[in-house]
């Protein structure tokens, strides 16, 4: 199997993977009983009757869907393919190209294939959702994967956003796979992350139905953090009733109850997923504060056990240490901790950013203009590379300016 890492137009923008579930939210107080509720299956955690229906109801098959321009398109790719260069050649050697693709990263949002095909730009799993659309107009045979690797955090205020995965692997068109000798030619990866990142990791094919519940649960994500939970219920039950099976659809689910003080149905969610997977430290976190809101101590102190267990240091922990003593004033303490941060999420722009600034405070502009860079490069949106990239040409003309007095 052949791999093409189409990293380099991507690369200054920094690359994230999907969201695939949150993992703290902060919520109003809640009270109950201390019985814990048996667990569901996942669409018996459904709760319709709590929230108001959408105007315009969740159209699934949008998602995959070609539109007119992503079909004018295919059909001229077709026109350019030769017994030397098939489709999958095409296709890849487009999205390098200035004047056809040449895609982007920017994960402000999900896109659907034929969104990010009109924005030339999308989140890994969007890019994926369209490469794969393209690629199946083309004739081609697609495989989605899941790669496994250490999982990646970002967070908008009180919410934190555990990311993982996805690439996908483009085979030929089954009449030819009788002209071709070997696998190694059929077979051939596509994947938004640079090499460099995937080295060593583990994949496992997953079915479409998966990552459409991917789709769906990083919808409801990016609307809950938007404020609006109870749009983003339902795109969080989409993310269920897709593929059942995928255990971040719940867990967003209980989150999403959570927010909205319907605890009991949280705490079925949260259960539903910690029963299938003990090892969910996302769910076990979310099920703490549950038991901790409605005044069933001991339990929320066992499960905190069992969390400090499995998550001993959790994601930003140094990250708020330090910028705890950036406001006191102690910026050699801030940057020991901000470093030791970085050390578990060598790829986090949030921490390069409070790295850079406590360089700064102790005189080092060099180290701190690196850091910024790392920070633009490393953001996740258009708008947070260009306001990295803004601080750090005010952080040089700053020293410009002290250099020539």
């Amino acid at each position: 199997m052949r791999q093409h890492h189409l990293s380099q137009p991507l690369r200054a923008a920094g690359v994230r993977a999907l969201i695939s579930g949150l993992a703290v939210a902060l919520l109003a107080s809640i009270s109950g009983c201390a019985t814990a509720p048996p667990t569901l299956p996942a669409t018996g955690l459904l709760r319709d009757e709590l929230f108001p229906p959408l105007a315009l109801p969740i159209d699934a098959t949008a998602v995959t869907a070609l539109s007119p321009a992503m079909k004018a398109f295919t059909q001229k790719l077709s026109g350019s393919t030769s017994r030397s260069r098939d489709a999958r050649t095409a296709l890849l050697d487009a999205m390098h190209r200035p004047d056809q693709l040449l895609l982007r990263y920017d994960s402000a949002s999900t896109r659907t294939a034929a969104e990010a095909f009109e924005a030339r730009a999308g989140n890994c799993l969007s890019l994926v959702l369209m490469t794969a659309a393209l690629a199946k107009e083309l004739g081609l045979t697609v495989t989605y994967q899941s790669v496994f690797g250490k999982d990646s955090y970002t967070r908008s205020g009180d919410v934190v956003f555990v990311s993982g995965h996805v690439n996908i692997v483009l085979g030929q068109p089954a009449a030819k796979l009788l002209h071709l000798a070997h696998d190694s030619d059929r077979d051939l990866t596509v994947d938004f992350l640079p090499q460099v990142q995937l080295q060593g990791q583990r994949v496992a094919p997953i079915q479409e139905a998966t990552v459409r519940a991917m789709f769906m649960n990083n919808r409801a994500a990016e609307v809950l953090s938007a404020g609006q939970p109870e749009r983003s219920y339902w795109w969080a039950r989409e993310a269920v009733l897709t593929d059942p099976t995928y255990l971040p659809g719940s867990n967003t689910l209980g989150v999403i109850y959570l927010r909205m003080g319907h605890w009991l149905a949280a705490e079925q969610a949260l259960r539903h997923v910690l029963a299938q997977d003990p090892r969910q430290t996302s769910s076990l976190s979310n099920l703490i504060r549950v038991l901790t809101l409605a005044g069933r101590h001991s339990e929320a102190a066992e499960m905190t056990g069992r969390l400090a267990a499995l998550q001993p240091d959790p994601p930003f922990k140094y990250l708020d240490q330090g910028r705890q003593a950036m406001n006191a004033g102690d910026y050699a303490k801030a940057r020991e901790l901000f470093t030791t941060e970085l050390r578990k999420q060598p790829d986090q722009h949030e921490v390069h950013y409070w790295l850079a600034v406590a360089h700064e405070h102790l005189g080092d502009p060099r180290k701190a203009a690196r850091h910024l860079a790392l920070a633009a490069e490393n953001a996740t949106t258009a708008v947070g590379q260009d306001l990295y990239l803004a601080k750090l040409t005010g952080l040089r003309q700053r020293n410009l300016s002290v250099a020539n007095k």
